[in-house]
């Protein structure tokens, strides 16, 4: 059966979606309530358009010249495993091609581990350590999120763990100790760590959509990031920036 996937955007980006030049799909649909998201409009499952499996992966072969220095397929959301058959068929057709394929993720899905022989690459976040903020904040299960990155560290796969760092939600010193001791528990060979430093892009997306945009003095300083990326470095983790 042709599965349908539904996606609120499309395009090319280059180098910071995965390596090189890529075609990326945001699907329609998160599980998460970030009040900090860049994408709202990507957040409620029914928007967007929808296509099926077979038309898309013809668009991805069409592109196929444009994949320069490494590129390919990037899926990314909201949160591209809501519409988890859709996608891993759609992975499994393109892996064929010989594609580089990317998915970015949350990481809360309980079957993502079913996805890692079709990525080249996953890039996923570790937005808070501790259990309860985590939870209070996005609403997300951190022994899933946990898990499943532990899993992909084992797998093999490429793996680039992503922190929005932001005041108040996840930079004390507490948070900073708990991120230490999660990557290093995950660092190794092909595992990166990026801090991203907090911004408000997706403000006037909220307030154009009739929203409220909650985040109030959330940036965090040059210095604070360089503090985190420091912990990290000496605890033998490879941080980098994109």
């Amino acid at each position: 059966m042709d599965e349908v996937l539904r996606y609120f955007q499309k395009g090319f980006n280059y180098s910071q979606d995965g390596p090189g030049n890529r075609l990326v799909y945001h699907l329609s649909g998160c599980n998460l309530h970030c009040p900090w998201c860049s994408n709202p409009e990507g957040l409620a499952p029914g928007g967007g358009r929808e296509e099926t499996v077979s038309r898309i992966l013809r668009a991805v072969a069409s592109a196929r010249p444009m994949f320069f220095d490494g590129g390919g397929l990037t899926l990314t959301g909201g949160e591209a495993t809501l519409q988890f058959k859709a996608v891993m068929q759609l992975l499994e057709k393109v892996r064929d091609l010989g594609i580089h394929t990317c998915i970015e993720t949350n990481a809360t899905h309980p079957r993502l581990p079913e996805l890692f022989p079709l990525l080249d690459l996953l890039i996923a976040d570790y937005k808070i350590p501790d259990k309860e903020a985590l939870f209070s904040w996005t609403g997300a299960d951190i022994s899933v999120v946990e898990e499943n990155i532990r899993k992909a560290a084992a797998f093999g796969i490429p793996l680039a763990l992503r922190t929005p760092l932001i005041r108040g939600v996840n930079d004390d010193e507490d948070d900073l100790a708990g991120f230490v001791r999660f990557f290093g528990e995950v660092k190794g060979p092909g595992v990166t760590v990026e801090f991203l430093r907090y911004h408000e892009y997706g403000r006037d997306k909220w307030e154009k959509m009739g929203m409220r945009y909650a985040m109030a003095d959330a940036f965090v300083g040059t210095e604070r990031v360089l503090q985190f990326e420091r912990a990290c470095r000496e605890a033998g983790i490879d941080v980098v920036r994109t």
